[in-house]
């Protein structure tokens, strides 16, 4: 029991943010690897990680039966749920994928600004330990292994200031990445490459153009990173 109670302590205690241009540093590292397409590649598992978690969170919470998660090595991603083929509950799991990193990015930045950088980042491994018992496939198990990982390697070996750092830099990376992939979906769907697609999806069940769909997945991942990174830099 005194084990756990030091270990709430740490994790519900306040941290003091660091200096705003360490903060404006970490967002412009961020900046840089969703920019430049050798770093983007490998760093869009982490996205593909949000965007299919949230697809499953959100199948849960509408009442769906989850049957498993899949994350592939061309940073795509599929989340199968069982239950009704259409209506609200269905629309909600579609739309969640693409908004899904950029509101976890907004909910970590409410708990960066609140001071519980600590709390943020054992609350990332919390989701994903519950992801890793859905995951179906073993590139995706070795990609969430790797990502929680690194998590904790931040949270066990750095200090207060450190891990506030990195939970600022990741929270920043998923505020932006968001967006890009929503400009990537377009992209493919131009190409005729994604017909297939959680916008297409949406159109089938709704009756709303696709396109549409597009710039409103869009528009709320923008909202998420202007809010999120005011919130921030508070």
């Amino acid at each position: 029991m005194d084990v756990l109670g030091r270990f709430w302590a740490r994790v519900a205690t306040p941290v003091d943010a660091p200096p705003r241009e360490w903060l404006l540093a970490v967002a412009a590292a961020a900046l840089l690897v969703v920019l430049t397409p050798a770093l983007w590649r490998p760093a869009r598992t982490v996205v593909t990680i949000a965007h299919e978690g949230a697809h499953g969170l959100v199948a849960l919470a509408v009442g769906r039966r989850l049957a498993g998660i899949r994350l592939h090595s061309d940073t795509s991603g599929l989340t199968v749920s069982a239950g009704r083929p259409t209506g609200p509950g269905m629309v909600l799991t579609c739309a969640a994928g693409y908004t899904g990193p950029a509101l976890f990015g907004l909910g970590a930045a409410a708990l960066f600004a609140a001071g519980y950088a600590v709390g943020l980042l054992w609350a990332l491994l919390a989701l994903l330990a519950l992801l890793l018992v859905q995951i179906r496939n073993w590139f995706g198990l070795w990609s969430v292994l790797a990502t929680g990982a690194v998590v904790l390697a931040a949270t066990w070996w750095l200090p207060p200031s450190g891990q506030a750092l990195f939970a600022a830099g990741l929270t920043w990376f998923l505020l932006l990445a968001a967006p890009k992939t929503v400009v990537e979906l377009q992209r493919a769907r131009r190409r005729r490459s994604a017909r297939d697609s959680d916008a297409d999806q949406l159109a089938r069940l709704t009756g709303v153009p696709a396109l549409a769909w597009v710039g409103v997945l869009l528009a709320v991942d923008l909202g998420c990173l202007l809010l999120g990174g005011s919130w921030l830099l508070g």
